[in-house]
């Protein structure tokens, strides 16, 4: 689950001069995905942005004082600071995107963002919501479900083709495109995309959680996770939800003599909603589980940031414990389809910023040799245990698969000869293509 619904005052990376001081209040609803736009947006570009208390969907937004600010009476809906109105979920990140978000000052690439929102609207939603509704109990089922979940397959197989060779949907840098995008998948992610039916979409899952490991995202979706097993479709749900909202009970129920308690006020469900996601219990490092064991990963990371690698790496082989660390090996299998020097880059630092939690107890060199188009990605990785880790948890098996892993004999010449050449990035690949660069995991 996922909620974020309170005051945003955004931070953003961006320069005074880029920021986007608009100020507001946003109506909507826990939840709304629609409304995530607006407040990722803000959060890159300093706007700041009040989510409207005591809001209720179904009573506020059919008040009169609303209806006479957003006469649809649609959620979200904004209302600026000296009282102008808007509505739409994509006008409203829009406005309070800064100027690289919306996609600089280039007429072709703003259209280029405009198209993949035009594209998450009218492709991945409907195809979305005919799917997940239905399984939430909000819509019933359609009688043509295999036709559903293809129609969900094409737009994700689209998505997944484009993201083959680029970091980002448009661009070297995040925009609206990946903001409007990624909020629309939302639910397909959350109660559908299991494990085994992410497998077909690797680009695609890469690129949903660079996206959703930003800070900026971070600070809106605080506790969103994957789903780990679909939703089943079941029609009693759907009859639960039509008869809640006719004020009547489910036919299907047979008992209407039992006492039933008043129902709650919209706003004391959601208190005890929150209450309840507030109490749940924070999930378990992995490697918690395995021995401590003698190699302190804190003390290794700051002796090889402040000092050279004639230092850190002799200090590495000291102090490491191979009863309950190991050392492995990772090369990149699709290498003939690297192309830019930078977009392979971007590959690596996406892969480690999906790792964010994994960094407390692992080390790794990944470095790149060649150069465009005639490149090869492989690493050196060190973490607890003596398994391959990323199979540990489900946050961190998006990207492992991509890449061959061996795990290697601390204690041979042959790994100690590997180690410092990745450690001190140097040397050449086994083709003999010279190091260009490299990225530390840490």
């Amino acid at each position: 689950m996922y909620s974020a619904m309170a005051t945003l005052i955004s931070s953003s990376s961006f320069s005074p001069a880029e920021i986007t001081m608009s100020t507001g209040t946003l109506y909507t609803y826990p939840e709304n995905f629609r409304a995530y736009k607006a407040l990722i947006a803000a959060q890159y570009s300093g706007a700041k942005v009040k989510v409207a208390d005591n809001f209720l969907f179904g009573k506020t937004n059919k008040s009169e004082p609303f209806l006479k600010k957003f006469p649809s009476g649609k959620v979200p809906a904004f209302e600026t600071a000296d009282g102008k109105y808007l509505t739409e979920s994509n006008a409203i990140a829009f406005f309070l995107a800064n100027e690289e978000l919306r996609g600089g000052k280039c007429p072709f690439v703003q259209a280029q963002v405009q198209q993949w929102a035009s594209f998450a609207d009218t492709e991945i939603l409907p195809a979305s919501c005919a799917l997940v509704f239905p399984l939430l109990g909000i819509l019933p089922q359609e009688k043509n479900v295999a036709k559903v979940k293809q129609d969900v397959e094409v737009v994700l197989q689209q998505l997944n083709k484009k993201l083959l060779d680029v970091t980002y949907l448009v661009g070297e840098r995040i925009t609206l495109a990946d903001i409007i995008v990624f909020c629309t998948l939302l639910h397909l992610y959350e109660n559908v995309l299991e494990p085994n039916a992410r497998r077909d979409y690797v680009n695609l899952n890469r690129w949903f959680l660079t996206i959703l490991n930003q800070p900026q995202v971070k600070a809106v979706l605080k506790d969103f996770k994957l789903c780990e097993k679909a939703l089943v479709y079941d029609p009693k749900k759907y009859a639960e939800f039509v008869a809640k909202n006719q004020n009547q009970k489910p036919k299907e129920e047979k008992k209407p003599k039992e006492k039933k308690e008043a129902p709650k006020k919209e706003v004391e469900e959601l208190d005890a909603a929150d209450e309840a996601l507030a109490l749940e219990p924070k999930s378990k490092d992995p490697f918690d589980a395995m021995p401590k064991g003698t190699f302190n990963f804190d003390d290794f990371k700051r002796v090889y940031s402040n000092e050279d690698e004639a230092k850190s790496i002799p200090y590495f082989f000291e102090k490491f414990d191979a009863e309950n660390y190991s050392i492995w090996f990772g090369e990149y299998k699709y290498n003939n389809e690297l192309s830019k020097v930078f977009m392979s880059c971007n590959l690596i630092t996406g892969m480690f910023q999906r790792l964010d939690k994994m960094r407390k107890q692992a080390f790794a060199s990944v470095c790149l040799f060649g150069d465009d188009n005639n490149s090869t990605i492989s690493g050196v990785w060190v973490w607890r245990g003596q398994d391959l880790a990323f199979t540990l948890s489900p946050d961190w098996q998006i990207d492992y698969e991509v890449y061959d892993w061996k795990k290697l004999d601390a204690k041979s010449e042959e790994t100690k000869k590997l180690v410092t050449q990745y450690f001190s990035w140097t040397g050449t690949d086994k083709d003999g293509r010279k190091f260009n660069q490299g990225k530390i995991f840490k």
